[in-house]
């Protein structure tokens, strides 16, 4: 499988052409009815010139092109399994974890939970992820020292 070079997405692994492919496909889906509606407002609405529906089809087709960096992930299926490898982690307490709340982790929000036998995780203090149950996780304090 190909991949796309890295520096096209300077935020990102390379990408494959599988994710390439599915992203394109729901894409061409959305054009489509993009391009339907345009037909059917040139039909019964107001009869535009011919030029201003290739012109808006092509930016449409642009805008899908430029927003492939930013959605590329919900298209990735095959590494959703990467959450599983969370234990470990460190993460930083965005709510009072007493004993729920919530952590971020690698710029994303989680559910978290404190392990029952310590104390409440203040706002700010970092976690470590021990395990994760459904979308939730469970934590416990980090101390930078140990």
């Amino acid at each position: 499988m190909k991949l796309i070079p890295r520096r096209l997405f300077s935020n990102v692994r390379a990408v494959s052409g599988k994710i390439v492919l599915r992203y394109v496909a729901f894409q061409l889906l959305g054009l489509a009815v993009f391009v339907l509606v345009l037909l059917i407002f040139r039909k019964l609405v107001y009869v535009y010139p011919m030029w201003l529906f290739w012109v808006l089809t092509l930016l449409w087709m642009v805008k899908d092109a430029l927003l492939f960096p930013l959605f590329w992930k919900a298209y990735d299926w095959e590494s959703g399994n990467e959450s599983l490898s969370m234990a470990g982690m460190k993460a930083v307490a965005r709510d009072r974890l007493d004993p729920s709340g919530y952590v971020e982790v690698r710029g994303e929000l989680w559910k978290a939970v404190i392990r029952k036998d310590t104390r409440p995780v203040e706002k700010g203090e970092r976690v470590r992820i021990q395990d994760k149950e459904g979308l939730t996780l469970i934590v416990e304090q980090y101390d930078d020292l140990s």
